[in-house]
């Protein structure tokens, strides 16, 4: 009989915001964002007081000040946060060799070989160890796998905790909102509302083939998913290569309008995992699938790493424009950055194009 797993997802409360409240007192039980005060400026980070108004990262900062007239912007510190991180990546390696991180303030971690029988107190005694060693809090999230780990740490947020237990888990998917699955963005929720997709439950329902065929390749994961199921392993060694974002729509987009409109979501999802992961990309690529499943990508290299909502949108815009006029309905749009660089890394100015055309 295989054994079951222990997993345990940490995940920082409002890391960069709560690293400023900490070193400047008087921004404490303040509204505060990090970054996002220039005119096309984004925000990295928000405090939960500035959560409040609606205030969130990769918001533009003019929507976020409409919001939260009161709100307190601070210039990011990220060599700060990076030793911060670092700081709490030593404590979770007292615990196990097998930490993958996700970002700088997000991690899992694989307990099963620890000596404590009970991941759930080794959770606890992470979540002392940290405000103690570090005057921050964080979430965790304790399961059989990662999927309902990194669930369960944002279910009890701020300084929270939820275990979901093996027995406990098929029952606490089935009633999860699938638009609070890990993947699922607003573009991808919508399109399982109109399904009649609302819940783990209703998702459940429906054969592997129809998710395929609605969803491509992240059928198979909501299928897995909505059975609470996910083999994979805890890997301290993967370093993520690219972000992006893709949806395949129900009826076909006909238009450059329409097309631009349905890419906007997905440039706004891929700008908030930059600012989330601070990262960015000198590689921005469109990808457009026809209705006969003819696949073209469009690529563009730049000097200066993109990250934000507008600048990828400009970039992607005219590599939609080399399209033009489609030759059919498209069925599916995905914008990926990759080539991924610190957003302060400059490199000698080059440029490429790449017209690559996929078989379909």
């Amino acid at each position: 009989m295989q054994s079951v797993r222990k997993i345990i997802h940490i995940d920082m409360d409002a890391f960069f915001a709560s690293v400023e409240q900490r070193d400047h007192p008087e921004l404490r039980g303040k509204p505060v964002a990090v970054g996002g005060s220039g005119e096309r400026g984004v925000i990295a980070a928000a405090s939960y007081e500035a959560r409040h108004f609606g205030v969130r990262s990769a918001m533009p900062g003019a929507k976020a000040r409409r919001l939260c007239p009161e709100l307190i912007f601070v210039r990011h510190r990220f060599d700060v946060y990076r030793q911060v991180s670092q700081q709490i990546r030593a404590i979770f390696l007292d615990y196990t060799p097998l930490v993958q991180p996700l970002s700088l303030d997000e991690a899992y971690l694989d307990v099963s070989a620890h000596p404590n029988p009970s991941a759930t107190r080794i959770a606890e005694e992470i979540r002392a160890r940290i405000p103690a060693e570090t005057g921050l809090t964080a979430s965790a999230g304790v399961s059989y796998n990662k999927f309902l780990a990194k669930i369960a740490s944002d279910q009890n947020k701020p300084n929270g905790i939820c275990v979901i237990r093996p027995e406990q888990g098929l029952d606490f998917v089935a009633s999860l909102a699938v638009r609070k699955f890990h993947g699922v963005g607003p573009a991808t929720a919508a399109r399982m509302e109109k399904l009649g997709i609302a819940t783990g439950a209703d998702l459940r329902t429906r054969p592997l083939a129809f998710l395929e065929a609605e969803f491509g390749k992240s059928g198979h994961y909501f299928y897995q998913a909505s059975r609470a199921i996910d083999h994979r392993p805890v890997n301290p060694d993967q370093q993520r290569k690219s972000i992006g974002s893709e949806t395949t729509f129900g009826h076909d987009l006909l238009t450059r309008d329409a097309c631009l409109a349905e890419l906007a979501p997905l440039i706004e999802s891929v700008a908030r995992h930059c600012a989330k992961h601070n990262s960015a990309g000198r590689t921005v690529t469109l990808k457009l699938r026809y209705a006969d499943f003819r696949t073209l990508t469009r690529s563009r290299s730049f000097a200066h790493p993109l990250a934000d909502q507008a600048t990828i949108s400009a970039a992607v815009t005219p590599l939609l424009e080399s399209l033009l006029p489609l030759a059919l309905g498209v069925r599916l749009l995905g914008v990926t950055l990759s080539n991924l660089a610190d957003p302060t890394d400059t490199q000698p100015a080059q440029t490429e194009l790449d017209f690559a055309t996929a078989a379909p």
